[in-house]
C-alpha cells in the first residue's frame, strides 16, 4: 500500500525522494536514515526537487549515489566506504558542499531568461570483442583489426537535449554539478556553438565552431 502521508511529508519538505538498492536490501532503518539526512539538505529555491538515492554493495565497498534534479539542473554526487550509513553521510556532505558553493550562481542563472533550442545527440558505440582478438589466429586477428579500422561507428541511441545559452562560468558550474563528461551550449558572449569537456587532469577545455 502506498504511504500517502509519506508523500505529503516529502512535498512539505520540498523533496521527492526515491531510494533504490542494488546488490543490497534497503531496510526501513536505512530508508529512514537517508530521509532524515536528505531533509536537512539546504534548499536552493522553493520548487520541488526530485532526489534519487542509489545504494550498492560490491565486495566490501558500500557506495551511495545521489542525483538531485530541479527544473533544468542536475546535481550528482558519489561516496563510498565500508559502511552504508557512513557512505550516506559522505554523499550528503558532498551534496551540501556543491549546493553551497554554487547556490548564488544557480539562483542567478535560474532568474535569467534562457534561450533554449532542442538538440539531437547521437551516442556512438564502436564494437570491440576482446575475447575474439585473443583467441583468433594471427592472420585472422590482422584482418579483424583492418576491418575495425575502417568500420563505421554504430549509432546505438538518439536523444534530444535542450541547447542552452550560457556564459562560460555557467557552463563550468553545470559540469561541476552534473558530473557529465561534456556539455554543448551556445555562448552568451558571442552566440557561438561550443562544447566544454572535462580533461583528465580535472580541468576543462572548450571547443567552438568557427
Amino acid at each position: 500500500m502506498v504511504d500517502k502521508s509519506k508523500f505529503a511529508e516529502e512535498d512539505a519538505q520540498g523533496y521527492r525522494l526515491n531510494i533504490i538498492g542494488r546488490h543490497v536490501l534497503v531496510t526501513d532503518a536505512m530508508k529512514k536514515y537517508a530521509w532524515e539526512k536528505v531533509s536537512k539538505v539546504e534548499r536552493i529555491h522553493n520548487h520541488l526537487m526530485d532526489m534519487q538515492v542509489t545504494m550498492d554493495i560490491q565486495h566490501l565497498e558500500h557506495t551511495v549515489d545521489i542525483v538531485l534534479k530541479f527544473e533544468h539542473f542536475r546535481i550528482k554526487v558519489h561516496a563510498a566506504s565500508t559502511d552504508m550509513y557512513a557512505s550516506i553521510d559522505k554523499a550528503i556532505v558532498k551534496l551540501q558542499t556543491l549546493i553551497r558553493r554554487w547556490k548564488d550562481r544557480i539562483q542567478d542563472h535560474h532568474n535569467k531568461k534562457l534561450a533554449v533550442i532542442d538538440m539531437q545527440v547521437n551516442v556512438i558505440d564502436r564494437p570491440y570483442d576482446e575475447l575474439a582478438e585473443f583467441n583468433a589466429e594471427i592472420e585472422a586477428a590482422r584482418k579483424l583489426n583492418e576491418q575495425k579500422e575502417f568500420e563505421l561507428p554504430k549509432v546505438i541511441k538518439k536523444k534530444t537535449l535542450p541547447l542552452k545559452t550560457l556564459t562560460t562560468n555557467e557552463a563550468v558550474m553545470k559540469m561541476e554539478l552534473s558530473g557529465f563528461g561534456f556539455l554543448v551550449f551556445r555562448g552568451e558572449e558571442d552566440r557561438k556553438l561550443k562544447v566544454i569537456y572535462r580533461r583528465k587532469d580535472g580541468t576543462y577545455g572548450i571547443m567552438q565552431v568557427e
